[in-house]
């Protein structure tokens, strides 16, 4: 599945305002909190995670993403701080020294990442920090319409597998214990956030550039413009505009845990 940065980026400053949140929360649960290596796993086209390095001056900042057309925009970000790599996140092993572990907004194109957190909360050492945002809004109608489109009718042949079921991430009480079972410190929330969006159809311009990406790739350009009439019509009767524009609600999880030092 290819990536279209200039889509993804239509609505940047809702889609980066979690992170912001979640690195504010390291802060602040942490103050005395110096990390040396961070590692940003979906680091997309590298804005923020350069932003974790203007955080924390004194820390090396690597970013990895899986995709090409991603890590080609990284180059306007990288410095002698802050470099990227081409890799999966299945793949990752934290390496020695690893401070702190970011992931925003990425853990959810990972089937069975929670066993993946296991793994990498056992190879994190003393007074290390893990932080993740994932978005938890599989259940709204943004995504359960996209489903009930994809398997109705002949979408369902053509889509049959494409689209995951509405548990691609675990509730927040699973994290939690994940977290407190590793030897973590947790702090668990969740956020929803009312985005007001403009346009005439923009939860369909939002889901452009994140969860329809695998439908669109899935179609030739004929149905795919059928599968956006037919589901873009559903979502304007989903979310209809108001006075003040289109409210989007938008539901996040978050997560943050440090190891004893």
């Amino acid at each position: 599945m290819r990536w279209n940065p200039d889509s993804y980026h239509e609505f940047d400053a809702e889609r980066s305002r979690p992170f912001h949140d979640l690195i504010g929360a390291v802060a602040t649960h942490y103050p005395d909190f110096r990390p040396r290596s961070i590692v940003d796993l979906g680091c997309g086209s590298g804005e923020l995670t350069a932003q974790l390095g203007a955080k924390w001056p004194e820390a090396r900042v690597l970013g990895i993403d899986s995709s090409p057309e991603m890590i080609d925009r990284t180059s306007a970000h990288e410095s002698a701080q802050v470099n990227f790599s081409l890799d999966s996140i299945e793949d990752f092993t934290p390496p020695p020294g690893l401070d702190l572990l970011v992931s925003n907004a990425a853990l959810q194109w990972v089937p069975g990442h929670p066993a993946l957190l296991d793994g990498w909360m056992a190879a994190m050492g003393p007074g290390s920090v893990l932080a993740v945002q994932v978005p938890g809004n599989f259940r709204a109608p943004s995504h359960s319409l996209m489903r009930e489109i994809a398997n109705s009718g002949d979408f369902a042949a053509e889509l049959a597998g494409v689209l995951r079921s509405g548990d691609v991430v675990a509730e927040p009480g699973d994290y939690l214990h994940r977290l407190a079972d590793a030897g973590l410190a947790p702090t668990v929330w969740e956020t929803t956030y009312l985005q007001v969006l403009a346009g005439e159809n923009p939860v369909l311009d939002w889901v452009r550039g994140t969860a329809l990406r695998p439908v669109l790739a899935a179609l030739s350009a004929e149905r795919a413009a059928e599968f956006e009439r037919v589901y873009g019509a559903a979502l304007q009767r989903a979310y209809p505009p108001t006075r003040h524009g289109t409210v989007f609600k938008f539901r996040r999880i978050f997560f943050i845990g440090r190891h004893a030092s």
